[in-house]
C-alpha cells in the first residue's frame, strides 16, 4: 500500500514520456512532407473511431482526478451525474453544428473562420482572442494540474515533469502539427481507456466500504448546489466548448458527417462513462473513510487521492501512466489548436511553415512560467465560462438562415453587454458595486450556499442577448435615419443575396454578402 519509489515513479514516468517521443518523432518524420495547410488541419480526412479517440483525449486532462471528486465530496451522487452528463453530452453539439458551419463554410477549420465570414474582421478577431486566451488558460490548468498530480502520487516535485512534458509535446507538435497531435491522441485516448478500466477493477477489488458512513454522509440526498449546478454546469462547459478550437479543428477532419456523429458519439459516451468512475472515487473515499468532510485539515479537491494511496503501489504506477497519457494528449491538443488558430485568424496562413513551427515552441515559455507561479486558476476557468456564456448565445443566432441581418456589431455588444449584466445583477443582489464587480471575478466558486453563482450565470446570457437585440435596434435606428437624411432607400433588412439571384423563401447555406454590412 502507498506510494511506489522514487525511482521507481520516475522510471514510469519517463520511459512514458520517452515512447512518447519517439513516436511522435518518428510520425513527424513521416509527415515531413506535408504542406503548409495540412500541418494546420486535416479537413474531411479522417474516419469515426479516430475521431472518437481524438475527442476523447481533447476532452479529458490531469485535471479531472481534482475536480470531479471534490464535487463529489460536496455535492453527493446528483453532483457527480449532473456534473458527468454537463461535461459530456455538449460533446454533441459539434456533432449537430459541424456540418452546418461546414457547410457555410467549407474552406475553414475553427470557428472564427466562419465568424470572419458572416460577421466580418472585427467580430473575428474579437471571437479569435477570447479564443486564445481560453485555451492558453487551459494550458496553464493543464500543467498545474500535472505538477499536483504528480506530488500527490508520488511526493515528488512535479516542476521537472512538467519540464519534460513541455519538451516532448513541444518538440513532435513543432514538426508534425495538427496530424501528429491527431494521431498521438488515438494512441494516448485508448491507452487511456484502458487504465481506466485497469484502475477500476482494482479501487472495485481493493476498497472497502464502512456502510454506515453511507446514510450519515448526505451524499446520497439532493441539494441545492446539485439544483443549481443542474443549469451552471451545462452552460458554462457547452459555451466555453465553443472557444476551443482543438474540438473545431477535429470537427472539420471528419471525412463525412456520418462519421462526425457516430465518432462524437461515441467520444461522449466514454467520456461520460470515464468521469463518472473518476468522480465517484470522491463518493468512496468518503464512505471509506479516508476522506472527512469534517476535517478542516483534509482537502475534497485531493479526494481521489487519498483513496489511491490505500491501494498497492503497482496501480499507483498504472494511474501515473494514466496522468502522463491524459495530460500529454490534451496539452499537444492545445498547442497545435492555439497556433492553427492564430495563423488563420491573424495571419492568414501566410507564414512560411518554419515561422508556425517556431511559434509553437515560443508558447510553452509564458505557459510553464504561470503554470508555476498560479498554481490554482480555477477562478479564471470561472471568469472564462462567464465570457462565453454572454459571448456564444449571441454568436450563434448568426448560424440561422432567418438572422440574416443580425450583425457583428450585435454579436460584440451583446457579449460586453452580458458581462455587464452580470455586473449590475451583483450589484442589486449584494447591494454595493464592489461586491457586483468581484461577482464578475466569481471569488466564491460555485460551489455556495447563495445564488449568487447561479444569478450569474442566468446574468450573462440573457443579459448578453437583450444588449445584443438593444445593439440591432439601435444599429437599424441609425441606418434608417441615416437613409433618410441622404435620400437612400433603408435597406438594412434586405435579405443577401443568393447564388442565382433573390429569394423570398429561406435562404440558402452559401450567401454571397457585402462584406460593408457584416458589422453594422
Amino acid at each position: 500500500m502507498g506510494q511506489p519509489s522514487t525511482q521507481a515513479s520516475n522510471a514510469v514516468m519517463y520511459t512514458t514520456y520517452a515512447l512518447f517521443l519517439v513516436f511522435g518523432c518518428y510520425v513527424a518524420w513521416k509527415l515531413r512532407h506535408q504542406s503548409k495547410g495540412e500541418y494546420l488541419s486535416a479537413n474531411r480526412t479522417q474516419t469515426a473511431f479516430p475521431l472518437a479517440l481524438n475527442f476523447i483525449a481533447s476532452a479529458l486532462g490531469s485535471g479531472i482526478l481534482f475536480s470531479y471528486p471534490q464535487l463529489a465530496t460536496i455535492a453527493g451522487v446528483q453532483g457527480v451525474v449532473v456534473y458527468a452528463i454537463a461535461s459530456a453530452a455538449p460533446l454533441m453539439i459539434f456533432a449537430y453544428l459541424g456540418p452546418v458551419i461546414r457547410k457555410k463554410c467549407p474552406e475553414g477549420f475553427v470557428l472564427s473562420e466562419w465568424t470572419r465570414q458572416r460577421y466580418g474582421i472585427a467580430a473575428a478577431i474579437y471571437l479569435s482572442a477570447l479564443t486564445l486566451i481560453t485555451m492558453f488558460l487551459y494550458m496553464v490548468a493543464e500543467l498545474s494540474a500535472l505538477g499536483q498530480v504528480v506530488n500527490a502520487l508520488t511526493g515528488l516535485n512535479g516542476l521537472p515533469v512538467i519540464i519534460v512534458q513541455c519538451f516532448v509535446t513541444t518538440i513532435y507538435t513543432s514538426l508534425g502539427g495538427f496530424k501528429i497531435s491527431f494521431i498521438t491522441d488515438n494512441i494516448q485516448g485508448a491507452l487511456v481507456v484502458l487504465l481506466i478500466i485497469i484502475a477500476t477493477i482494482s479501487i472495485g477489488v481493493e476498497t472497502k466500504i464502512d456502510r454506515s458512513l453511507v446514510a450519515s454522509s448526505g451524499l446520497l440526498d439532493a441539494s441545492l448546489l446539485g439544483w443549481q449546478l443542474l443549469y451552471i454546469l451545462p452552460v458554462a462547459i457547452l459555451t466555453n466548448d465553443f472557444f476551443l478550437s482543438n474540438f473545431w479543428i477535429r470537427t472539420f477532419a471528419s471525412k463525412t458527417d456520418r462519421d462526425l456523429w457516430i465518432g462524437v458519439s461515441l467520444a461522449a459516451v466514454v467520456t461520460l462513462i470515464i468521469i463518472t468512475l473518476v468522480g465517484a472515487t470522491g463518493l468512496l473515499a468518503t464512505w471509506t473513510g479516508v476522506f472527512d468532510p469534517n476535517n478542516p485539515d483534509q482537502d475534497g479537491s485531493v479526494a481521489f487521492f487519498y483513496l489511491i494511496e490505500q491501494l498497492p503501489a503497482w496501480t499507483i504506477g498504472f494511474v501515473l501512466v494514466m496522468v502522463v497519457s491524459l495530460s500529454t494528449a490534451a496539452f499537444d491538443s492545445f498547442q497545435s489548436a492555439m497556433v492553427s488558430t492564430f495563423s488563420n485568424d491573424f495571419c492568414r496562413n501566410k507564414f512560411n511553415i518554419w515561422f508556425i513551427r517556431a511559434a509553437v515552441v515560443l508558447i510553452i515559455f509564458p505557459v510553464v512560467v504561470i503554470a508555476i507561479k498560479a498554481p490554482s486558476i480555477l477562478q479564471i476557468y470561472l471568469i472564462s465560462d462567464l465570457v462565453s456564456a454572454s459571448t456564444i448565445p449571441v454568436l450563434v443566432l448568426g448560424l440561422s438562415n432567418w438572422f440574416y441581418w443580425w450583425r457583428g456589431f450585435e454579436v460584440i455588444v451583446g457579449g460586453l453587454g452580458g458581462l455587464f449584466t452580470v455586473f449590475i445583477f451583483g450589484t442589486i443582489y449584494y447591494g454595493n458595486a464592489f461586491d457586483g464587480a468581484n461577482l464578475l471575478l466569481l471569488e466564491n466558486g460555485i460551489y455556495g450556499n447563495n445564488w449568487s453563482a447561479f444569478g450569474a450565470f442566468v446574468a450573462a446570457p440573457v443579459g448578453g442577448l437583450i444588449w445584443g437585440f438593444g445593439a440591432c435596434g439601435l444599429r437599424l435606428a441609425v441606418l434608417w435615419i441615416y437613409a433618410k437624411v441622404r435620400g437612400y432607400r433603408f435597406d438594412a433588412l434586405d435579405r443577401p443575396v443568393v447564388m442565382g439571384g433573390h429569394s423570398d423563401e429561406e435562404p440558402s447555406d452559401r450567401l454571397v454578402v457585402d462584406n460593408r454590412g457584416k458589422f453594422f
